[in-house]
């Protein structure tokens, strides 16, 4: 079974970006085009494009949702979309962009709620699992929840949820590698497909993950706009080719 490579797309004040272990002041600006770099990522053979609003995930409401509407309208493969999505209002919203499908982080924590949001949005909801330490990061991983990230994990069997996105956050922007042994631990006890982040940083680490049986994708970020990564070239190697 091949590995789903995407790549991703950080969005802050309207630019593409990449942050260091998610800290907000530590950004590098990319683009200040995201749409052009998502036809980009397309062409070179992305099946699906991983959007972050980061501004929206710590004030809670979408704030680059212009920026999300000209992606998805460059671009024909599916998007999804994280950041400050913890209404059912705001998933309605994104969904009449066009965006496939919203990963909730923060409102994932109260289990009660999350069945809910999931009602009428089978297969387009996907939860956001953020690790520190092996407890749960929350809005925009300025807080932590006293939550474990393997208990929120098995807590998700019996919803319809589409995939589960764990992210090391450690790792996230370092360029040292994915945590493949934290990986392989989820993957063991997660109800929903897994989709790894955080770390991927050159092409022998996505051989690493591609060897995790049962893996469903993984998203790669900075590793791509720092050329240490070949998307086209990951393409091919995580569907055998």
């Amino acid at each position: 079974m091949s590995v789903e490579i995407i790549p991703a797309i950080d969005l802050k004040g309207g630019r593409c970006v990449r942050l260091r272990q998610g800290r907000m002041e530590d950004e590098t600006v990319f683009s200040d085009n995201p749409a052009e770099v998502a036809r980009r990522w397309e062409d070179a053979g992305a099946t699906r494009i991983h959007l972050v609003d980061l501004d929206g995930a710590v004030g809670g409401v979408p704030v680059n949702a212009r920026a999300v509407e000209a992606i998805v309208a460059a671009v024909r493969v599916p998007t999804q979309l994280g950041g400050g999505i913890r209404t059912r209002e705001t998933m309605e919203f994104y969904r009449g962009l066009g965006v496939r499908r919203v990963i909730l982080g923060t409102a994932a924590l109260d289990r009660a709620a999350l069945a809910g949001l999931c009602d009428g949005f089978a297969g387009e909801v996907a939860v956001g699992v953020d690790a520190r330490d092996g407890l749960v990061a929350v809005k925009g991983w300025t807080e932590t929840a006293a939550v474990r990230a393997t208990d929120l994990v098995r807590g998700l069997a019996g919803l319809p949820v589409a995939a589960v996105i764990y992210t090391d956050i450690s790792r996230d922007g370092m360029m040292q590698g994915p945590n493949v042994e934290a990986m392989a631990a989820m993957l063991a006890i997660s109800p929903a497909p897994l989709i790894a982040s955080g770390g991927v940083s050159r092409p022998e680490d996505v051989e690493r993950l591609c060897a995790l049986k049962g893996l469903a994708g993984m998203i790669i970020g900075r590793a791509l706009y720092d050329g240490s990564i070949d998307l086209a070239a990951a393409v091919r190697l995580a569907s055998g080719r």
